[in-house]
């Protein structure tokens, strides 16, 4: 059968099938979703199929001799705006919910605790480990592109459009920030803290305290190039 493969999905493919359109051996029994990943791109990732020009279910099985053509996921995809991170996402966890992103991480969590909570919270799972995208057992994931937190960050935010509210959530542990006077955090923070910042916030879980201090500048360059990067907000 011809396949035809969006190149935004090459990413994920051997460089032979990295082109518009290659031939691909098939007995007749697979179906589009595992000839999808048989070459080695997760149906989170797969936006649509379509068979011979016609559109058709990841479950569905071609015909030998077919035109297959594989769509990517639309941006943004319409899935909840609340995540959760494998271990290896952190700094990414961080910057989300430095943007008020309700987003659960454990630095410790295996993978079948990320997909019982996803599951169980409604999360969308984000993760670059392709096997884990595979488990059936997965309601809703997504493979975040980029080497670097600035990188994935612009990936997710493009993606699902979440809603910002930068400042609002602790950092730590994903709680909410409530403001506070100087004097109610007086005793919990330095006396060059009290003479340069007079805003402050507690996490409501945590109990953690925040002022905008000497990261400020680096922190609103983050939060400006996600809101470049989000398809609802007008540049």
């Amino acid at each position: 059968m011809q396949v035809r493969l969006d190149p935004e999905l090459w990413f994920f493919v051997a460089v032979s099938h990295r082109v518009g359109q290659f031939e691909l051996r098939h007995d007749g029994t697979a179906t589009l979703g595992h000839l999808a990943e048989s070459l080695g791109v997760p149906l989170t990732e797969v936006g649509g199929f379509r068979v011979d020009g016609v559109a058709a279910a990841a479950s569905h099985q071609p015909r030998p001799g077919a035109a297959i053509d594989i769509a990517p996921v639309a941006r943004p995809q319409p899935l909840p705006s609340r995540f959760v991170l494998d271990v290896h996402l952190g700094k990414l966890a961080r910057r989300l919910r430095l943007l008020g992103v309700d987003t659960a991480y454990r630095n410790d969590a295996d993978d079948d605790e990320l997909i019982a909570q996803a599951e169980r919270e409604r999360r969308v799972l984000l993760t670059q480990d392709r096997g884990i995208l595979r488990r059936r057992a997965l309601w809703a994931g997504a493979y975040v592109r980029g080497a670097d937190p600035a990188e994935q960050l612009v990936d997710v935010v493009s993606r699902f459009a979440p809603p910002l509210a930068p400042w609002t959530r602790c950092t730590a542990c994903n709680g909410t920030l409530v403001p506070m006077s100087k004097q109610d955090v007086l005793d919990e923070i330095e006396a060059g803290t009290r003479r340069h910042y007079e805003e402050y916030a507690r996490c409501a879980s945590c109990a953690r305290v925040y002022w905008r201090g000497a990261h400020a500048r680096r922190i609103d360059r983050i939060i400006q190039a996600a809101r470049r990067a989000h398809p609802g907000i007008s540049r």
